[in-house]
């Protein structure tokens, strides 16, 4: 008989395995955002700064002493991170690299047939003069290179160069060792990952076996798809071969059926779920009694249908919506409370104005605005505005 978790339980356990029941008002110990970061398995990049960047608010939300500096800190100075691909560019611990050789392997396979159409076989030469350059010169940007052509291009016109470069951070010949105003300065490899990590190499058994074990213990419970799509490395297909093994051999100290209650009442959905769920269940810590705004890569967020089913919160992201067209805003943000999304928030940081600006605020279904939770709410937008960097809140 499969274990039952409630939907309360499920909520709670996701939250806590994402980082969200960590006190968010202690300073990090010693490595202490390391290790957050490790628990999440990657932060996600964005490159709008609407309030702040993506990968500083899902810090944020889990610890209020968080500043971006210290996310630079560990991956320009202590090479302890890595930036690469998952659904989008995210941060990565470095220890990760040696599983990332795999996608370079599936990146370059994809790529060449796709620059060989588009450039036939000379893409070749631009490559690996470009690898020639920076290995002869350092680090450099895009904007260092000189353009063939003349005039303004729009920021999806690659010229020859920045395929190159793109090309070659893809397949993991290149990496990310700073950014400077949201450039990528681009190094060989080797200079942006300790050798330990760099010279490491796992086989393609061991690449699925991690990825999976990995996946599920953020996730607590899951389906292939889930697992597949957590770190974007793997196919469902080879997630689904993976857990059928694990469940066919007996072995009872990887995972167990369970059954997950959904947020529409008497609906459960049958999946997988890591072996010491019951007692990572027993043992949940309280979480913290505030509200906080979430960005809409946030962990918790990305994978929409889950979040969906899970805590019946329908969201999208609504920058590429025509504006008569969008039931919400162009960067909304949800908002957590306790255990629960209770509405979302049109908010912008406006650095000439000094301000936090705020358009709308939608309540979910059933919640009021008490006192208690305006109390919440406000000391939450105080709390964005001096990550943000603006010393006052504007009610539009």
């Amino acid at each position: 008989m499969s274990l039952h978790l409630t939907n309360a339980q499920a909520r709670h356990t996701i939250l806590h395995l994402q980082g969200l029941t960590r006190p968010p008002h202690r300073a990090f110990p010693p490595g202490g955002l390391y290790k957050l970061i490790r628990q999440l398995g990657f932060v996600q990049i964005d490159s709008i700064q609407w309030v702040e960047r993506a990968q500083h608010m899902t810090l944020f939300a889990r610890n209020q002493t968080y500043r971006p500096r210290d996310l630079a800190r560990l991956i320009e100075k202590e090479q302890l991170l890595f930036e690469h691909w998952t659904h989008d560019s995210s941060i990565i611990p470095s220890e990760f690299y040696p599983y990332w050789r795999h996608r370079f392997a599936r990146e370059r396979e994809r790529l060449d047939k796709r620059f060989e159409n588009w450039q036939g076989g000379g893409f070749r030469d631009h490559v690996g003069a470009m690898m020639e350059r920076i290995e002869r010169d350092g680090p450099l940007m895009s904007r260092d290179l000189e353009r063939a052509e003349k005039g303004p291009q729009e920021m999806w016109q690659w010229h020859d160069g920045k395929a190159a470069l793109e090309y070659l951070w893809h397949t993991g010949d290149l990496g990310i060792t700073a950014r400077k105003g949201f450039q990528k300065v681009y190094d060989k490899a080797r200079n942006t990952i300790p050798d330990e990590h760099f010279e490491q190499r796992v086989s393609h058994d061991a690449f699925v076996d991690w990825a999976c074990r990995e996946a599920l213990e953020r996730l607590g419970f899951g389906t292939p798809g889930d697992i597949a799509r957590y770190f974007d490395l793997i196919k469902p297909a080879e997630a689904k071969a993976w857990m059928e093994d694990q469940l066919a051999s007996g072995a009872n100290n990887t995972l167990q059926e369970v059954s997950i209650g959904c947020a529409k009442k008497d609906e459960t959905r049958e999946m997988v779920a890591r072996a010491d769920i019951g007692s990572i269940v027993e043992d949940l810590p309280p979480l913290p009694k505030r509200m906080r705004a979430l960005s809409p890569f946030d962990p918790v967020i990305r994978d929409r249908k889950r979040l969906e089913w899970l805590f019946g919160f329908f969201y999208r992201i609504e920058i590429y919506v025509p504006a008569h067209k969008r039931v919400w805003g162009y960067y909304v943000f949800p908002l957590l409370e306790n255990d629960r999304l209770v509405g979302r928030i049109d908010m912008c940081a406006n650095k000439k104005a000094d301000a936090l600006q705020i358009r709308k605020i939608w309540w979910e279904d059933g919640i009021k605005l008490s006192d208690a939770r305006r109390a919440r709410l406000d000391a939450e937008l105080i709390r964005q505005s001096r990550l943000s960097g603006v010393s006052k809140i504007e009610w539009l």
